[in-house]
């Protein structure tokens, strides 16, 4: 089980962790997997466009 210090010490979050999971864990881990498919699909430089010729 994970600890989060904000709620350290709360035997109700303790016992809702475990008969239902850490679904606050579990949310941050998708958030940060979503974040970082986003980035990666909006990752403009990765498609390696032709640039236009720069002028003098």
């Amino acid at each position: 089980m994970t600890t989060h210090p904000q709620i350290a010490d709360s035997p109700i979050y303790d016992r809702l962790v475990e008969e239902h999971g850490d679904v606050l864990d579990e949310v941050r881990r998708l958030a940060e997997t979503a974040h970082e498919q986003a980035e990666r699909m909006l990752d403009w430089d990765a498609l390696d466009l032709p640039r236009e010729p720069e002028q003098s």
